[in-house]
């Protein structure tokens, strides 16, 4: 089963472009990054930069609308993200908790949807879904 675990930094919605983590946080979670690997679990990792540097495309009235960050409005931000391959919610949950992370981070644990999790017309309306995505893989 594969897990998302989100990083959520509070106080990550106002840093500055530029803002970087200190380098023994960074050592720290290259540990744990290394643990995840060496137990074969790990799919994939990023951080990312604050929201300062991003923008968000709304479809208000179906019509696209751009907003650059930051975000007055956000409340909860992401920082990164792991992709983790186990065999259960409680497995996910527990590597999320072995995390150094710090009291002003978060980290949600959620599900990835599998193909076989929708019902059939959902599948058939994603016909080829799963060639796109063996093709993503082969591009990086």
């Amino acid at each position: 089963m594969r897990f998302m675990m989100l990083m959520i930094p509070k106080g990550y919605e106002s840093a500055a472009p530029g803002t970087v983590p200190d380098a023994k946080a960074v050592e720290a979670m290259m540990k744990y990054n290394s643990a995840l690997q060496q137990a074969g679990i790990l799919l994939a990792l990023d951080g990312l930069h604050p929201p300062s540097m991003g923008a968000r495309v709304s479809f208000e009235g179906g019509k696209p609308k751009v907003t650059d960050g930051p975000f007055a409005e956000a409340k909860e931000v992401l920082g990164g993200y792991w992709m983790i391959d186990v065999k259960s919610r409680e497995e996910a949950i527990e590597w999320a908790k072995r995390c150094p992370g710090s009291p002003n981070e978060v980290i949600e644990v959620r599900q990835v949807q599998e193909m076989d999790d929708f019902p059939a017309d959902v599948q058939q309306a994603a016909e080829g879904f799963s060639d796109m995505q063996a093709k993503a893989k082969s591009n990086r």
